[in-house]
């Protein structure tokens, strides 16, 4: 499940990746950028966005870890205080999952005293460390699978005429979308038709508005 979650989690930073880097490129190329200004921008983008998904990624998985310290703390305070109704709350939620009380009063005893902390830290408070908060390691996630999709519309663009910079670069990028949006659906579990359907129509919007805006700012500036 850790593991999945981790994939869905590349899968999105990859497809951030080539969907703004692609339709930044493609802006610049629909207002007459030349090739040198097409790739400052692809590799702007690029850097720009790696680290902005790694500062965001860092901040958000720090405050769970912050929440996941706090939650400790108090559980440790709790134990202290009254250990005897804390092993009776653990055995509750072993009653709840379907043990008799006997069992599941037998059960906690033997958690408790093996490890209290973390019995209730994996049966009342739903961690575990397989999905331990971990803030460095999230943010090197995102900003690597960011920066992975969005080389690739940056390669296109360095090899092929400029002429038809708008015409790959949409292709591949499109391309792309819908195999991680196919990808993406698979981890999850969900349609992989429709998550390829929707990864396409919001690729294709996404540039298409992008193109025009770029391309509307080049008619201004040669008007200019």
């Amino acid at each position: 499940m850790g593991g999945a979650s981790w994939l869905r989690a590349s899968v999105m930073g990859a497809d951030d990746g080539i969907l703004s880097t692609g339709s930044l490129i493609l802006g610049v190329a629909a207002a007459d950028g030349g090739r040198g200004s097409l790739l400052i921008a692809g590799l702007a983008g690029l850097v720009a966005g790696a680290m902005s998904m790694a500062a965001g990624e860092y901040v958000s998985v720090s405050s769970q870890a912050d929440t996941e310290q706090a939650d400790l703390a108090l559980e440790r305070s709790e134990l202290k205080l009254d250990e005897a109704g804390e092993q009776r709350e653990l055995a509750a939620i072993y009653v709840g999952r379907g043990l008799d009380r006997a069992l599941a009063t037998e059960v906690a005893d033997q958690l408790m005293v093996h490890n209290a902390v973390q019995a209730h830290a994996r049966d009342e408070l739903g961690m575990s460390e397989a999905l331990r908060a971990r803030p460095i390691q999230a943010a090197i996630a995102s900003a690597g699978s960011f920066a992975l999709g969005a080389v690739v519309p940056l390669i296109v663009t360095a090899v092929v005429p400029r002429t038809e910079v708008i015409t790959f670069v949409s292709a591949t990028s499109i391309i792309c979308l819908a195999i991680l949006g196919a990808l993406a659906s698979l981890t999850g579990g969900a349609n992989v038709v429709r998550g390829t359907i929707r990864a396409i129509f919001w690729g294709v919007a996404v540039m298409t508005v992008t193109a025009g805006a770029g391309s509307l700012v080049g008619r201004i500036g040669r008007e200019w």
